[in-house]
């Protein structure tokens, strides 16, 4: 193969994105602005093909329901939705996700949300099954069964707001200035090689999770033919949703701890493995023999929250960057200090975390 000629004429975009995540271990809430503010700061880490932002603890007159924040391409889309929810669900409220007219955001679909709780009588093919199965087979049936309806959020006291634009001015349609959460997350999306569309911008939620990244997951395909093999299926086009699912399976159904689920997203080389004592050895191990079609390959870092901590994330060489800083009761996590600067410029603390390992901050209980 010849190299092309002037090769170094050549541009290439660089899949940037930046995330952007704040959490106050307290529950004392912070307004909007604040991850507005940050991700406007990075905003050339972005092209316009998405942004978004989830938050929690913005429904507290509904805090044991889930919200079901429902996007659709036209009202037969919003209809059938609206038909199955009421069918497997009781509908304590529906109404329009408040927006405002901008002239960034042309032609958005149409937003709405539900807050339901499963029916106490349950049609006949769910008997049995536990709640948290119940209403994430719902979110599945739902994104693939309505031509043209998208679940972007169904947890509870939590809400995602997202879609085509730069995260400024979802933020301006979606009036995200107008909420108080106690935790963040923001995205500012720059697709290399999935579509921009509505659904696939970030974050990616499923219950009470929530996932930001930037990178690449390059072993999509066979953590998607994994999670299909789990009763997961991925209709949104874009790599990250493996994420979202994977985590639900490993930390919600299968009951590993963030730690080990971040061990088994971002496992150690066979080397390292090998120069462990006996009882780690073993772990990390069977870690990478039973979840190995789960790993994630490629570069990588993400911010999660479930609405009970704050969990960042690189890939095992640290390919993307990441940086956590501590002010007070709230602890940042970002691609630029830029951008933490911009909204505290005080910070107690700052530093990187090392490849592969996780940084978990929790609320105080």
């Amino acid at each position: 193969m010849k190299a092309p000629d002037r090769y170094y004429d050549f541009e290439k975009d660089i899949s940037g994105c930046g995330i952007f995540g704040v959490i106050n271990t307290k529950r004392e809430l912070i307004n909007g602005q604040v991850p507005i503010d940050g991700m406007a700061c990075m905003h050339d880490r972005g092209n316009g093909l998405g942004g978004g932002f989830a938050a929690y603890g913005i429904y507290p007159d509904h805090p044991d329901h889930y919200a079901f924040h429902i996007m659709c391409d036209d009202k037969n889309g919003l209809d059938k939705s609206r038909e199955m929810l009421m069918h497997y669900c009781d509908v304590t409220l529906a109404e329009p996700i408040p927006t405002r007219e901008t002239l960034a955001i042309t032609k958005p679909p149409i937003v709405w949300r539900f807050f339901v709780q499963p029916k106490a009588t349950c049609p006949k093919e769910c008997k049995g099954m536990a709640e948290d199965d119940y209403m994430v087979n719902l979110v599945m049936k739902l994104n693939t069964s309505i031509p043209g309806a998208f679940v972007f959020s169904s947890g509870k006291n939590m809400g995602a707001f997202k879609g085509v634009g730069f995260p400024e001015d979802i933020a301006e349609f979606f009036k995200v200035d107008t909420y108080d959460a106690y935790i963040w997350t923001a995205h500012n999306r720059f697709p290399t090689n999935t579509p921009g569309w509505w659904g696939g911008a970030h974050p990616f939620t499923l219950l009470d999770w929530s996932i930001v990244h930037n990178g690449e997951i390059s072993s999509y395909g066979i953590n998607r033919r994994w999670l299909c093999e789990n009763d997961y299926l991925c209709t949104l086009m874009t790599d990250t949703e493996v994420v979202a699912y994977e985590l639900d399976l490993l930390v919600r159904k299968h009951g590993l701890t963030k730690e080990l689920a971040s061990k088994a997203f971002a496992p150690p080389f066979w080397d390292e493995i090998e120069r462990m004592d006996k009882n780690d050895k073993e772990v990390y191990t069977a870690l990478r023999m039973t979840y190995g079609s789960g790993m994630l390959n490629g570069p990588f870092a993400i911010l999660v929250s479930d609405g009970t901590c704050l969990w960042g994330l690189n890939d095992r060489i640290k390919l993307r960057p990441l940086l956590v800083a501590e002010y007070g009761n709230n602890v940042y996590m970002s691609s630029e200090e830029s951008a933490v600067r911009k909204v505290s410029p005080e910070l107690d603390r700052v530093w990187m975390p090392k490849a592969g390992e996780p940084v978990i901050v929790d609320l105080e209980k």
